[in-house]
């Protein structure tokens, strides 16, 4: 039988101005999402909706759901193998297409890893280890869309 995990959290809408959802104008898309033990997120719609560009919106949350996801198994997967990474970045992008009605759906995130090795021996194990991390990412196997990495590799400087 497979393990399952189950993940709470709270989700609360705090954008009521005084009058509710009255008007399409009327009200803040700010929403907090916490659980115990965690600092909140501040979270809002995209500003195409109406919602505050210092906020986090749930599109952007998504992206970066994929690429902490990736990066994780990077790491992991790079330890079990004996590479030592000693940097990671990424700049990951997300197209959605928004449909007539109002809705919308992703059509491609892109994950741009730049991934600092100790030792350039490694430098080519590192295609595979993205190959197999994007094969056991929790949230790239949960989306409906192409999820690409066009990762690079630089190798540390030795002092």
């Amino acid at each position: 039988m497979a393990k399952t995990h189950h993940y709470e959290l709270d989700v609360t809408w705090t954008g009521n101005t005084g009058t509710g959802t009255s008007g399409y104008r009327e009200y803040d898309r700010a929403h907090d999402v916490s659980a115990d033990g965690k600092p909140t997120i501040t979270g809002t719609a995209d500003p195409a909706f109406r919602g505050d560009p210092q906020r986090w919106n749930p599109e952007e949350l998504l992206v970066a759901s994929l690429s902490q996801c990736h990066m994780l198994w990077v790491l992991a997967l790079c330890s079990q193998e004996g590479i030592v990474v000693t940097g990671y970045t990424d700049h990951p992008s997300g197209t959605m297409a928004q449909t007539p009605d109002g809705g919308g759906y992703f059509t491609e995130v892109v994950l741009r890893p730049v991934v600092e090795i100790a030792d350039g021996l490694h430098r080519d194990a590192l295609a595979d280890v993205h190959e197999r991390a994007h094969h056991l990412c929790f949230i790239a196997n949960s989306v409906n869309f192409d999820v690409r990495c066009e990762a690079q590799v630089t190798v540390a400087e030795s002092g």
